[in-house]
């Protein structure tokens, strides 16, 4: 789709449309090949409508011109995450083939890198598509720490849910909310995760290995979100005052606003009140 100069909600609706269609098309390919049960198929319905409900509502908030092809392949490995979704939550009844699980994890893990190119190369970076990259990269995380827990244990899902803890937190503690300095060591970090949860996933080494492999992984995400936790921290004042000064901003607004509903009403009565009395004053 070309660039647009003015936002058209029908156009980026047929990109979701196309989306949720061609994730329900994987998900039936799935079926077909290994006989996907109840547990997978509703989970992988679940995550398609998710992933349509969420993304057309950020569309509508965002109103970008176009859906642009970063995007696209975002919403390609989007697809491919809901694959292994449906894949995982099919495990705890069979065992899915691992070689299908892990080919799906690789392709989405793999593509991980060429949408942020493929941004930056179109000049089509958006802040929208920043938070849709972080927030499939979080979800498959998210579901590879359960696979891979159900080998190793429940100390795993530490590393899928870290990220969403952090979000939590930063509802009540506004100061995690701002913007972190550029960091190599936490893009690599983040990569690793990905990486050491498929080899895990994927059985190459023995169970040994596999939890010394994780857990080293976990040590290293600790490591991050402590490091960038303590940077917040430390910086933490500036956000507060910004957050103070809106707050007040917001109730001086309140307050004018309620002085002007007042004002007109106080002009209505007046006026009111010579109507009447000109009324009085026709009368007699």
């Amino acid at each position: 789709m070309a660039l647009n100069n003015t936002y058209d909600a029908r156009l980026l609706a047929q990109e979701t449309t196309v989306g949720a269609g061609l994730q329900l098309l994987v998900l039936a390919l799935l079926g077909t090949a290994i006989g996907m049960g109840p547990a997978g198929w509703l989970t992988g319905l679940a995550f398609a409508l998710a992933t349509w409900a969420v993304l057309t509502r950020a569309l509508r908030r965002s109103r970008p011109r176009s859906f642009g092809p970063a995007n696209r392949v975002t919403l390609g490995r989007a697809i491919l995450v809901g694959g292994v979704t449906a894949l995982v939550a099919d495990s705890f009844e069979s065992s899915p083939p691992v070689s299908l699980l892990v080919g799906l994890t690789a392709v989405a893990l793999i593509l991980d890198g060429v949408d942020g190119k493929v941004a930056r190369h179109t000049g089509t970076s958006t802040a929208l598509g920043a938070r849709f990259d972080m927030e499939v990269d979080a979800f498959l995380i998210l579901v590879l720490s359960v696979y891979v827990s159900m080998s190793l244990g429940p100390w795993v899902l530490l590393i899928g849910t870290m990220r969403y803890a952090f979000v939590a937190a930063a509802r009540v503690l506004p100061w995690l909310n701002a913007a972190l300095p550029h960091s190599m060591a936490r893009k690599t970090v983040a990569a690793l995760q990905g990486i050491v949860l498929l080899v895990a996933g994927a059985g190459i080494m023995p169970l040994e290995g596999n939890a010394a492999a994780v857990l080293l992984a976990l040590a290293s995400l600790i490591w991050s979100f402590g490091r960038d936790i303590t940077w917040l921290y430390r910086h933490r004042h500036p956000v507060e005052e910004r957050a103070q000064e809106t707050e007040r901003a917001q109730e001086t607004e309140r307050v004018q606003e309620t002085e002007r509903v007042l004002e007109q009403e106080r002009v209505l009565e007046q006026e009111q009140q010579v109507r009447d009395g000109v009324r009085e004053l026709v009368e007699a």
